[in-house]
């Protein structure tokens, strides 16, 4: 087994880590000289790094702390370094993650995360760190190369953007560090979760997905951290949290913008220390569960607005995986399109439809607001209704999703279809085709309640029996926005 080469200025610091590492059969090797951590780093016997970033006193410990990482990452660019950081020091430490760092924990560090960080890199294979090129820097592997060398979760891609993106997903994914995944919906958030955490050594652990706009507000945080018996009324048993289900596994966090404050502050410490506490409950409990977090949202709006904490952002922002709309890689379309043939074919034990010339102009001159999943819908509903072995353009039924506006009936509000990232059109729009029956049924049910309410959500809300935040994090879900005229 690897050694752990622990770097740190302070005596009493390497003699704790030391016999920590020594109480755990953890080989340990320690020193306060950059000069002999780069000689045992190179030396080939050290298979990870913990090096505090605070190396040296004074003002300028944060720039040696820097330089030592990076004459570390130019010796030896696969191995693993855990950086150990105060949160003054917090945003040094994000960067140099995204320079190659393969995780960090802020002072003072959790025994038990350290100890299973630190495993997990001491096992890990170092060949799937990047071998000493960031994606950013080195030329993106084909699909074929990537898939024969890692997990894909049946990714299907053929453009450069995705290549790069699957790419620097698989660069972070061995390290436990938060991924925050943007993109509009339908653009396959959830599938680069997904490849996160196959690729990872977590990936026999749990795998809890959550959709935070989903929860009720009240219920929110008895959801993800769970609730002790009589914690509130109505709640007679206890109740285990997401977060502490995802112990050595991996928590998807959908919809994170729709976290309440109470919420994201409890998720702030249990990323912080892996500490948390159930509802209704006095006593800290761990809980070792990598976070993954996704959003259609403009955080930084949300932030300027005190609707989400910066601190928190900061955390779960250590990695962002920027998913492109599908109009942005249209390369994509065609192997997307063929493969959801062969999907509903398997499906009809039949031969699969063939798409014609016609037929894949229209796919690629249009825009696709819903993005993958409107285009999986269109041809699912293509290959239904196609009267021969062949798709055409009419089948596709594109033509008819032009854009449109929605009146109420009072006057006293416009409804408009549309996501957080893009617009998309009103009146079964393609948003509204990418949505599923149930979805869409709710979607119809409080267009109606908001028609009545004239627009106004405290209104509607209270005709539904929700808090305006629930109705708000529905509306946003399902694209309704409303647009207040003036009167007369």
């Amino acid at each position: 087994m690897h050694q752990v080469l622990v770097i740190d200025d302070q005596p009493a610091v390497l003699d704790a880590l030391r016999l920590l590492f020594d109480i755990h059969d953890i080989p340990c090797v320690t020193t306060s000289d950059p000069d002999e951590a780069l000689r045992l780093a190179t030396g080939g016997s050290v298979g990870a790094v913990v090096q505090d970033m605070n190396f040296e006193p004074g003002e300028t410990s944060g720039d040696q702390g820097v330089a030592l990482f990076r004459r570390l990452r130019a010796a030896r660019p696969e191995l693993p370094i855990l950086l150990i950081t105060a949160w003054t020091s917090l945003e040094t430490a994000v960067q140099l993650v995204k320079e190659g760092a393969t995780d960090y924990l802020a002072k003072p560090w959790d025994d038990r995360k350290l100890l299973a960080t630190v495993r997990q890199l001491l096992a890990t294979d170092t060949a799937n760190l990047g071998g000493g090129e960031t994606p950013a820097t080195s030329p993106a592997p084909s699909p074929e190369e990537l898939a024969s060398k890692h997990e894909l979760c049946g990714l299907i891609f053929r453009s450069d953007a995705m290549r790069r993106l699957v790419s620097l997903a698989l660069h972070v994914a061995p390290s436990s560090v938060p991924v925050l995944i943007t993109g509009p919906n339908g653009s396959g958030k959830e599938k680069m979760a997904e490849i996160l955490r196959a690729n990872s050594p977590r990936r026999r652990g749990e795998f809890v997905k959550v959709n935070v706009g989903a929860l009720p507000e009240e219920l929110m945080e008895a959801e993800l951290f769970g609730a002790e018996a009589g914690a509130y009324t109505g709640r007679r048993d206890l109740r285990i949290g997401r977060f502490e289900a995802a112990d050595s596994g991996t928590l998807f966090l959908d919809e994170i913008d729709s976290l309440s404050l109470a919420g994201q502050v409890k998720l702030l410490r249990a990323l912080e220390s892996g500490e948390f506490s159930r509802l209704g409950g006095n006593r800290s409990r761990t809980s070792d569960a990598r976070v993954i977090t996704a959003t259609n949202a403009d955080l930084q709006h949300a932030i300027a607005e005190g609707r989400f904490r910066e601190d928190l952002y900061f955390r779960i922002n250590v990695v962002e995986l920027r998913v492109p709309a599908l109009r942005n890689r249209p390369e994509d379309i065609e192997p997307l399109a063929e493969h959801f043939a062969q999907e509903f074919a398997a499906d009809r034990k039949s031969a699969p439809r063939q798409i014609s010339r016609a037929g894949l102009e229209a796919l690629l001159a249009y825009p696709w607001p819903g993005n993958v999943r409107e285009l999986r819908n269109r041809l699912q509903r293509a290959d239904l209704l196609a009267a021969g072995p062949t798709i055409e353009a009419s089948d596709l039924d594109l033509a008819t999703s032009s854009p449109t506006s929605r009146t109420a009936a009072s006057g006293g509000a416009h409804l408009a279809s549309t996501s957080r990232f893009e617009a998309a059109p009103s009146d079964l729009s393609p948003f509204e085709s990418a949505l599923d029956r149930q979805e869409l049924a709710e979607k119809t049910r409080l267009e109606r309640v908001l028609i009545a309410a004239d627009g106004v959500v405290a209104r509607a809300a209270q005709e539904l029996g929700i808090s305006r935040q629930a109705l708000y994090r529905r509306m946003s879900k399902l694209g309704i926005v409303i647009e207040r005229r003036p009167s007369g």
